[in-house]
């Protein structure tokens, strides 16, 4: 217990020195990391929302916020998309060119030149990408224990939860049980590897067939009650101009406005975070980010594309 007091203390001091309270994994979203301070070391995040509102492109902006301005090494799982296409979404994210034109190659010269030093910019930025289709928990642990002793990572994201297979050892198990499994061990590798993992899900269509507002609540979560219970914050993404709600109850615009709901938070407080969302680039960026002068404001080591 002594031993564990003089931590405390001395995270405690550590914290006080800290002009921007920051203790774990910056988001590079400034309103979030107050709320949080950091993703914490050993933490299960679960970040859950309906197709279309922008998952994969904020974790990826996290991933490369923390990787490249804060010399985070970062892990990217993603089961979804091959690691080609999610290297093109970094390069889009980064290099402002909308991903349609990154698709059909149909670049202005300026944009060429945007993309060629973007490509040189991002050539040294820690992160490892696996884009491993169906991984299970076993092979994930093994490739993140392995990242954590090569390149010390400091974070993983795994996009995402549903599409990971758990053990294979007991085929009489349904895929609420599969899934309640897959979550504690994504919990148990978080405290092994003390790293902080973000783990992306799915919400039941009750979202959709809900009256009034459409924001997303803990029984949204699929399989959500192991889900619920492993994780150490569940956070939703909600962007009201999606379902055409384009004002609030004060009649401020809501456009270009997306949410990122702290919902569940173990060892902090709930709250809403407001963002900036430009569907252009499907980039999320802060509110008062000037990056985008160009674009109409809504309130006036190294990339590895291969397997780990």
């Amino acid at each position: 217990m002594n031993s564990l007091s003089s931590r405390v203390l001395k995270q405690i001091e550590e914290l006080s020195q800290k002009a921007d309270g920051l203790t774990g994994v910056p988001t590079g979203f400034t309103d979030l990391d107050r709320l949080t301070s950091g993703w914490q070391p050993s933490d299960l995040i679960i970040l859950a929302a309906r197709p279309g509102m922008g998952k994969t492109s904020f974790v990826l902006a996290m991933a490369l916020n923390g990787a490249k301005d804060f010399q985070k090494p970062v892990a990217v799982f993603s089961l979804e998309m091959a690691s080609t296409q999610l290297v093109q979404r970094l390069i889009s994210l980064e290099a402002e060119i909308p991903g349609s034109k990154m698709r059909n190659g149909k670049l202005e010269d300026y944009e060429w030149q945007q993309l060629q030093t973007t490509v040189e910019r991002l050539g040294n930025v820690p992160i490892f990408i696996d884009d491993t289709p169906g991984i299970n928990i076993f092979e994930l642990r093994a490739k993140c224990r392995r990242l954590k002793m090569q390149h010390d990572i400091q974070l993983v994201i795994i996009d995402y939860l549903q599409l990971m297979t758990g053990s294979t050892e007991n085929k009489n198990t349904n895929r609420e049980q599969e899934i309640s499994g897959i979550s504690r061990a994504l919990k148990n590798m978080a405290k092994e590897l003390n790293v902080p993992v973000i783990a992306l899900s799915q919400l039941s269509r009750a979202v959709e067939v809900r009256g009034g507002s459409k924001r997303p609540q803990l029984s949204d979560l699929r399989e959500s009650g192991a889900i619920e219970q492993d994780a150490d914050i569940v956070s939703f993404i909600y962007r009201p101009e999606y379902y055409q709600i384009l004002e609030d109850e004060n009649g401020q615009s809501l456009k270009g406005v997306a949410e990122i709901i702290i919902a569940k938070h173990r060892n902090g407080a709930l709250d809403t975070v407001k963002v900036k969302f430009t569907d252009q680039f499907a980039k999320f960026s802060n509110l008062d980010d000037p990056a985008f002068a160009g674009v109409d404001d809504p309130l006036a080591g190294p990339m590895n594309p291969g397997g780990i």
